[in-house]
């Protein structure tokens, strides 16, 4: 039986760690980071999204500016208010939640954004810092599955590990932090062949493919920590991940759970990001 990772935990003891340093930024320099957060449309899933970036600014002491947008807001007018908020010297970190709509061209969006702060570091000059090791910022869901991984005390380095999934935002990251621990990274996706044999060879298993129980327990090696990324709404309404949790659980030594693993993570980042970003724009060292 595995050992559960509890991502409500340490997403907590994350967002507790950035709360001190903000209220010592504060008293010692004067300076309270500060997240914009733009939403376009009435997407609800981005505004449960929004809502709880707004929660987290406020625990962690962030001050906070929501921009919600209309449905029909045209791509030059997005653009117009991204280039105000990177030359408003408050606002430390700049997130469009995405989607966006379909007139809206969201590469250009991303590329709009001030480098220093894209704190989802999206922007391709973030992208490419990372590439070679030398970043500011980490995109917030790999960089909470690496806080993940690293709270089970089981070492990356020299460790086989297998990332399903290849998007810009989770799967090609997520390889590329693994792959800088030292471990040694296989990408599948939906061209994979064979992809259980792959799978079966995993040390560390990072499933981010949007499938429900998309991995089942053929699939995952004895012993192998496994990390479920997915976030799927059955029809009965029940959430659930991209692993199969009743027939993995009793193979891998650690996993996490859906809820309650990988989502939690993903905002605490956020707001790792945010703070060094602020320090970052004021030239403070840690």
């Amino acid at each position: 039986m595995a050992n559960l990772i509890d991502g409500k935990k340490i997403s907590a003891e994350v967002k507790e760690k950035v709360r001190l340093e903000t209220a010592s930024l504060v008293e010692k320099h004067g300076i309270q980071p500060g997240l914009a957060v733009v939403i376009v449309g009435n997407d609800p899933a981005s505004r449960v999204y929004v809502n709880n970036k707004k929660k987290a600014c406020e625990a962690v002491g962030f001050r906070s500016w929501e921009y919600a947008l209309p449905e029909d807001t045209t791509q030059a007018e997005l653009l117009e208010l991204v280039e105000t908020l990177n030359a408003e010297k408050n606002v430390n970190g700049i997130l469009v939640q995405l989607p966006v709509p379909a007139q809206i061209d969201d590469k250009a969006i991303i590329n709009a954004i001030s480098p220093a702060k894209d704190v989802d570091a999206f922007h391709p000059e973030n992208v490419g810092q990372i590439m070679i090791g030398d970043y500011k910022f980490l995109p917030c869901t790999p960089a909470g599955v690496m806080e993940l991984i690293d709270s089970t005390g089981i070492e990356v380095s020299g460790k086989k590990c297998v990332v399903i999934g290849r998007s810009n935002i989770v799967g090609k990251p997520m390889a590329m932090l693994l792959l800088h621990r030292s471990g040694t990274v296989t990408i599948c996706h939906s061209r994979t062949v064979d992809l259980p044999s792959v799978t079966k060879e995993a040390d560390i298993l990072v499933a981010a493919v949007g499938k429900a129980n998309f991995v089942t327990g053929d699939m995952v090696k004895e012993g192998a920590v496994v990390i479920d990324v997915g976030m799927n709404r059955l029809e009965n309404g029940k959430l659930c991940g991209d692993v199969n949790f009743a027939e993995v659980e009793p193979k891998a030594s650690w996993i996490t759970p859906v809820p309650g693993g990988v989502g939690p993570m993903t905002i605490a980042m956020l707001m790792r990001n945010t703070l060094t970003a602020a320090k970052s724009q004021n030239g403070i060292q840690d």
